[in-house]
């Protein structure tokens, strides 16, 4: 059921704040106990964008409105993040993610012509993609988090996250702490990236929100890569993995770890950008994803090429 349609204006979003990026292209879906936020615009490929943990739609903000110039574009609130709701029972693990997702898009009728996700959003495209719940002719990662952590890390991350899901006042704690815009400063700058004040003021409104640090927790604790990693020699198809260099919540180097297991896959290094580097210089976020759809043979390269920013394309290694 539809509660309301972004493009009329003369409609009342419920929850979603009036300044909030890109608000005329936002709906809510209700869907088998989910409640979805998401945001659509354009005509032509379809194209799904898919954000990382903690994280909203408000990470594509500046690349919608050039992205809809060519595409068709879908980008939805992962469950319990930014403004969708899941129900109370839903445990959002990684194929638990993908199932619910792909009800949405199955509800939509939205099959899309290429997928993209950041960081997290990017394991989900991909396995989405290996379920056959998509079938793109194109895979984008982003600083994809597609593999799970090594060492001592792999057992202490996921036992620390669930501890913290599970303690009630631990969400309302953070969401506190983020009333300090000088502390989520630096948990950004952390990742190896710098937003502008725009940025980073969304992401302190967004962590001010208990619900949405719940969450986000909830899904760093039932989190699980290692079923993708063993998947990922089956892709046939192009992905093409975008890397910041100095990102310093997902290592680079986990890219040619990935490329080694996917024959189809290219990296492609951005220097002087981190984990956030498509909302650090969205322009040129937006230039890659035109020049890998025209090489998937969804775009003319004319068309592609009316809106590459940058100059830093075909750095594919």
């Amino acid at each position: 059921m539809r509660e309301t349609h972004g493009g009329d204006k003369g409609h009342v979003l419920p929850g979603l704040p009036a300044d909030w990026p890109n608000r005329e292209l936002s709906h809510f879906e209700r869907i088998g106990g989910f409640r979805w936020h998401y945001q659509r615009a354009g005509q032509g490929p379809r194209l799904l964008l898919l954000h990382g943990t903690a994280a909203s739609t408000h990470s594509w903000r500046a690349m919608m409105p050039a992205l809809s110039e060519c595409f068709d574009v879908l980008a939805p609130d992962l469950p319990g993040q930014g403004f969708s709701q899941a129900p109370s029972s839903f445990r959002p693990s990684l194929e638990n993610m993908v199932s619910a997702l792909g009800g949405l898009l199955d509800h939509l009728g939205f099959s899309p012509d290429l997928a993209a996700g950041h960081s997290a959003g990017a394991a989900i495209a991909i396995r989405m993609t290996m379920a056959g719940l998509i079938a793109p002719k194109g895979l984008v990662s982003l600083n994809g988090a597609l593999l799970p952590f090594r060492g001592s890390r792999s057992r202490l991350f996921p036992f620390l996250a669930k501890l913290l899901f599970l303690n009630p006042f631990v969400p309302r704690f953070y969401a506190w702490g983020a009333a300090d815009r000088a502390r989520v400063k630096r948990l950004l700058e952390g990742s190896g990236s710098k937003l502008d004040e725009e940025g980073l003021d969304l992401y302190v409104r967004l962590l001010r929100d208990h619900r949405h640090v719940s969450g986000a927790l909830s899904m760093m604790a039932n989190w699980d890569l290692a079923p993708l990693e063993r998947g990922l020699p089956s892709l046939t198809l192009p992905l093409l993995l975008v890397v910041g260099e100095e990102d310093r919540a997902i290592p680079p180097s986990d890219a040619e770890q990935v490329a080694g297991k996917v024959r189809t896959a290219k990296i492609l290094r951005l220097p002087g950008l981190g984990h956030l580097a498509h909302e650090e210089r969205p322009c040129e976020a937006v230039a890659i994803l035109e020049s890998f759809a025209a090489d998937c043979g969804l775009l003319t390269d004319g068309a592609a090429q009316e809106s590459i920013r940058g100059d830093s394309l075909r750095r594919v290694l």
